[in-house]
């Protein structure tokens, strides 16, 4: 100890030990914090003796390294912190940690009181406060300091936290604060040097200055958000993105830029070039961390970001927010408002760029993060007609790794086209079982292949693209035009007759039968009513609804195709013919196998058994 001279005796002022008794009796939800506290202390010394520096010649240690020092010992139970910072005169320790943020701290307690049932008192950096988080972990503090005015004195504070608090000069030959004190038994998990530093790095690795543990420097990465974007490399942001991701692959894409005006802040954003482990899990637990002047606020912040981007990874700082503020202010607070539009607004411009400057990074984007990607048309309409533009698909008329935005695609429409044709399903493969394609194949008519979940909720949200109307081939009102008359099809009164029949066999399973335009080369397809949805949206709202009910299916039939043509022979021969109704069962079943919603399986194999035998039995009578 350094020797002292005449003790003063001070008492608290009553707000003071209001705060002290909270903080002493209270259960501090995360005690760590303290380091945090006074860390974030040390270093606005720091800055503050950076700048006096510069502004003023003559200050006590001008060459003294800018420095955080902490030491401490497992056995002593002993915590020290040290900073060669802007220090303190005897009148500043008295108006500044007896009386310390006088306004604040009646904000803080009338904060306090106003709550009623939770005391967070993760919420004492708030008001200019933290230093007293240290009496949640100790008995006893004592801080020894000296101002960076040549001629001051060394001045000694010590205080257990309860009523009083004793200051004495001492000497103390540099400049800066020293903090310490011993911890209380239930927290000497703090005076294990593995721990402090676990806490650093979760906190304030980013601190301007260098923080060093028992001598160990902790702080080795730089906050590359608060320098200018021409000053970074790219292999520093590539280290930077990897370090705070745990990602051992560089990112896609990254967004490096401040913002001044109405909020200011700085951001470091990254696009990952791959979706995380367990990414459909906890995507929407940690997104950005927020700091406010590189020290650490919170990284699982849901509102800083709109749920379909919170794919993005990064860092935003900004100094409109103090330290621990609450989850309830920030939800509440227009700065992050008004910092999530801004956010929102440079990541879809990002993505805009990417996509017109390198399609192959921009598509691997729309593989890895499309489906949440796509989403922000259900809750972002702000931005929609940007999100739209931006959405990718799979076409008829593409290679299976292509892809083509909706203004690409009616820059390829045909003349006489006049809208956009699209179809659902559970991948492209998939799409060769499904009869309504064929005629769109055949006519070289462009479709869309929509393949993702979201998609069937998405479509009817985008409703037209450039006065175009998106229609499902699927469903029964897509314009559907013949090049020629059909001269090979069944007569009208003939395919009349033909349909009733089917509606006799199918009765309430169908809402109605009619000729089919769309096919090609199958007998029958089912397509959904105007008022219907189509197949797939049908399986998507099943999942998401167990209670939904499926609209019933118009049976199309292709009146030129040969199986349909002979049933229709066969019933001008012999109406009473019942191979006919076995035949209409096993297309009917057909079609809901192609859809993969057949429910009763043995039903299908029995009638097909039937009808096998009786063929069967034709060929034996015939060869006979």
């Amino acid at each position: 100890m350094n020797e002292s001279g005449h003790r003063e005796e001070f008492e608290f002022v009553a707000e003071i030990k209001q705060l002290l008794n909270i903080i002493i009796n209270s259960l501090y939800t995360h005690p760590e914090i303290f380091i945090r506290e006074l860390i974030s202390n040390a270093s606005d010394a720091l800055q503050k003796i950076r700048f006096k520096r510069l502004t003023e010649p003559n200050i006590l240690s001008p060459e003294a390294e800018l420095r955080i020092d902490i030491s401490v010992d497992p056995q002593a139970k002993s915590f020290k912190i040290e900073d060669t910072g802007i220090g303190m005169t005897k009148s500043e320790v008295i108006s500044q940690i007896g009386t310390i943020a006088h306004s604040g701290t009646a904000n803080f307690l009338k904060n306090l009181k106003n709550d009623g049932t939770n005391v967070d008192l993760n919420l004492i950096g708030k008001f200019g406060v933290g230093f007293y988080s240290v009496f949640m972990v100790t008995d006893e503090v004592i801080l020894e300091t000296r101002s960076y005015l040549p001629n001051a004195k060394g001045v000694r504070w010590k205080s257990n936290g309860i009523e009083k608090y004793y200051i004495e000069e001492i000497e103390r030959p540099h400049r800066g604060t020293l903090i310490y004190f011993t911890l209380k038994d239930e927290f000497k998990e703090f005076s294990d040097a593995e721990k402090v530093k676990e806490i650093i790095k979760k906190y304030s690795n980013f601190v301007d200055f260098p923080i060093y543990v028992n001598n160990e420097k902790v702080n080795t990465i730089d906050a590359l958000w608060r320098k200018k974007k021409e000053d970074v490399t790219k292999e520093e942001v590539e280290e930077f993105y990897k370090f705070i991701t745990n990602d051992n692959k560089p990112p896609l894409s990254y967004m490096h830029f401040s913002v001044e005006g109405n909020v200011n802040f700085f951001a470091l954003l990254f696009i990952p070039e791959t979706p995380p482990p367990q990414y459909w899990y906890n995507f929407f637990e940690k997104s950005i961390s927020l700091y406010s002047n590189k020290i650490f606020i919170q990284d699982d912040n849901p509102e800083i970001l709109p749920e379909y981007l919170r794919f993005v990874r990064g860092v935003l700082d900004t100094d409109d927010f103090p330290l621990n503020i609450s989850r309830e202010t920030i939800q509440s607070s227009p700065i992050i408002q008004k910092i999530k539009q801004i956010l929102t607004a440079k990541i879809l411009n990002h993505l805009e760029e990417l996509s017109l400057n390198d399609t192959e990074k921009y598509f691997k984007f729309i593989q890895n993060f499309g489906q949440i990607f796509k989403g922000g048309i259900t809750i972002d309409y702000g931005n929609k007609d940007k999100i739209i533009n931006l959405l990718r698909f799979q076409s008829t008329l593409l290679n299976d790794n292509d892809m083509t935005s909706l203004k690409d695609y009616v820059s390829r429409m045909k003349e006489d086209q006049k809208v956009i044709y699209y179809v659902l399903a559970d991948s492209r493969d998939s799409l060769i079982r499904n009869p309504n394609l064929e005629y769109f194949l055949k006519n070289n008519y462009e479709v869309l292949i929509m393949t993702d979940p979201i998609d069937a909720l998405i479509v009817p949200l985008i409703g037209e693209f450039d006065g175009k109307p998106l229609k499902s081939i699927d469903k029964v009102d897509v314009d559907i035009k013949k090049d020629t008359e059909d001269t090979d099809k069944l007569e009208p009164e003939t395919a009349n007759m033909l349909f009733e029949r089917f509606k006799k066999v199918l009765g309430e399973r169908v809402l109605n039968v009619q000729e089919s335009k769309r096919l090609v080369e199958s007998p029958v397809t089912l397509v959904a009513p105007y008022f219907g949805q189509d197949p797939h949206s049908e399986k998507i709202f099943k999942i998401i609804d167990k209670n939904y009910q499926k609209s019933k299916k118009i049976l199309e039939v292709n009146t030129s195709h040969p199986i349909i043509k002979n049933i229709a022979a066969l019933l001008k021969k012999d109406e009473t013919n019942q191979t006919i109704d076995k035949i209409i069962e096993q297309l009917f079943f057909q079609t809901l196998v192609l859809e993969g919603e057949i429910d009763n399986p043995a039903e299908y194999v029995k009638n097909m058994n039937e009808l096998l035998k009786e063929i069967t039995e034709v060929i034996i009578k015939q060869d006979n």
